[in-house]
């Protein structure tokens, strides 16, 4: 656990917090505990917005002045995570604590050996819970670390560390392909990314507007690069809470269905009631979803038709239509 060896590199003295200054933690989880730290110096700054909602509700600032310490959480991405370092060692004065904590499973060792490699100097490794955390001294940052756009098949531009930043997913790639010319009206995208399925949605002439609603700011930023038409409108928003000013003709969507390595299919299945939600009582979902995953199941008791409409040996793609509601 994050809190446990959090709290042995502050009891060895292995992470010595200056008296002064704000200590910032990068991309923590909700569930995090974050206790061991002085709460009123903690500011927590992540583009996630269940955690960023999480720590707000636990009275965490989000915003900060002078840091002076930081806990970079790694995430399982590689160049996220050394552009998560390479961003704390720019917020730090050179030479103060960054303690960068992360599971052996997400790759932690490999981080540490490249920091070395890149000049950081290394204090003491703590291992403990199935991960490791080490303080690193802040420095200049390292050539490529930092986030930086980039361009992908199609000219769209993803960031280190969003979903499928390397090129179209799959599953959106089937569901892009199988959306019907007469798709109209207004239409939400529930997690949008980086927008590639909208930039589909909107190639259909009667689509009369577009919520792209997404959790990962990263992946907003980039999706407000990507999609310029007048139609679209972004919600940096948790999308199984969202509620639509008006309700959808239409979702599409590709939802995911893990948080960082563990899978979760009752995620998938809060994005698929937010859709049953949002619809209008004729409206239609336009859904793909890995093939092991049961939301037929999930499906069947929020609609009244429900279509398999295609998909591959991994994919599925769904169309649901009739939201049925409670009386």
């Amino acid at each position: 656990m994050r809190s446990a060896r959090l709290e042995m590199a502050l009891d060895s003295g292995a992470f010595v917090l200056p008296p002064l200054g704000d200590i910032v933690v990068l991309s923590p989880q909700a569930g995090d505990d974050l206790s061991a730290l002085p709460k009123a110096r903690v500011v927590v700054l992540t583009g996630f917005k269940p955690d960023v909602d999480h720590f707000q509700a636990q009275g965490y600032r989000m915003e900060g002045g002078q840091p002076s310490a930081a806990l970079v959480c790694l995430p399982r991405a590689r160049a996220e995570a050394l552009a998560l370092i390479a961003q704390a060692s720019a917020l730090l004065p050179a030479g103060a604590p960054i303690l960068v904590d992360g599971q052996k499973t997400d790759g932690i060792d490999s981080v540490l050996k490249l920091a070395r490699a890149a000049g950081f100097m290394l204090g003491e490794v703590i291992s403990k819970a199935h991960g490791k955390a080490c303080v690193l001294g802040a420095g200049p940052q390292p050539e490529g670390w930092a986030a930086t756009p980039r361009q992908i098949e199609g000219g769209f531009v993803t960031l280190p560390g969003v979903f499928s930043a390397d090129a179209p997913d799959r599953g959106s790639v089937l569901l892009a392909a199988a959306l019907p010319e007469k798709l109209y009206g207004r239409v939400a995208d529930l997690g949008a990314g980086w927008g590639y399925l909208a930039r589909a949605i909107l190639t259909r002439a009667d689509v009369k507007s577009l919520d792209l609603v997404e959790a990962d700011r990263a992946a907003l930023d980039c999706a407000e690069r990507n999609i310029t038409d007048p139609r679209a409108r972004f919600h940096w928003a948790d999308a199984t809470r969202f509620k639509p000013a008006q309700p959808w003709d239409a979702v599409v969507m590709n939802p995911p269905f893990h948080i960082s390595r563990a899978a979760d299919p009752e995620l998938g299945a809060a994005f698929l009631r937010a859709a049953h939600r949002g619809l209008l009582p004729g409206g239609t979902l336009w859904l793909v979803a890995n093939r092991h995953l049961p939301y037929d199941r999930i499906l069947t008791p929020l609609f009244r038709t429900v279509e398999e409409i295609g998909g591959d040996a991994v994919f599925r793609l769904f169309l649901a239509a009739h939201p049925i509601r409670a009386r």
